[in-house]
């Protein structure tokens, strides 16, 4: 009797030794922000995740039972605390727990300092004040000189689905592109716009059907050159 009550409290301990608050304590030590668009991969190891992941599906599913449904019993629910939980860690909140992927980048051997434009690189992002999804598109306009670097075209889909696979607001993400465009090919000018539904006014709040929300964010020749920016918005319509 007393191993069995021994073995209870040594499980109680365990549970209520939750794995996010180690971390947090480890983030808040070092002074690092965990904001909802933040990359906090540095400070994770693979076992951490595995762990946080669980923990998550234990939260979720004491979400759906205050929200009064019955997993043990409903066949459309027995898993799926395990299925958010996998959603959330590895793939809708991916950008904030994964190393910015490769990118692959090119010497600008042949002095490049025309525009370069790719467009309609799909958007998918989690509103972080709802935890709606937010579905749209951007295209990157970049002007490189003879000391950029020049990126591998899919390399701006990669980049931006790392930055948006996180919780974010739109006008927080894009700034957040643009500094790690900067940040890989140093070019002397970027501009990024975006068009975007978002399912926090689409689904709840006034239920608005057909309303899209459209930002842009411009550096460099961009921002000084007139020219330069009205021949990237001329292009990209």
């Amino acid at each position: 009797m007393m191993n069995s009550l021994l073995s209870a409290e040594l499980k109680l301990l365990k549970k209520n030794n939750m794995i996010s608050d180690k971390l947090i304590k480890t983030l808040i030590d070092g002074n690092i922000p965990f904001f909802a668009n933040d990359n906090i991969s540095e400070y994770l190891s693979p076992l951490d995740l595995e762990e946080l992941q669980e923990e998550v599906e234990g939260n979720v599913k004491r979400l759906l039972n205050s929200l009064l449904i019955d997993t043990k019993n409903d066949h459309n629910t027995h898993d799926t605390a395990k299925r958010v939980a996998k959603m959330l860690i590895q793939e809708t909140l991916a950008g904030r727990y994964i190393e910015r992927p490769k990118i692959t980048t090119f010497p600008n051997a042949k002095h490049l300092d025309e525009m370069i434009i790719v467009k309609d690189i799909p958007v998918r992002s989690m509103c972080s004040h709802h935890m709606q999804n937010i579905y749209g598109k951007l295209s990157i306009g970049i002007i490189p000189d003879s000391d950029s670097k020049l990126m591998g075209l899919s390399k701006y889909n990669r980049l931006t689905d790392w930055i948006f696979s996180r919780g974010q607001i739109q006008e927080e993400a894009i700034i957040q592109l643009r500094d790690e465009i900067i940040k890989v090919i140093s070019p002397i000018g970027v501009s990024i716009v975006v068009e975007a539904e978002h399912m926090c006014m689409k689904h709840r709040g006034v239920k608005t059907e057909n309303t899209t929300m459209i930002n842009s964010v411009m550096w460099g020749k961009f921002r000084t050159e007139s020219d330069a920016r009205r021949e990237f918005l001329s292009l990209i319509k």
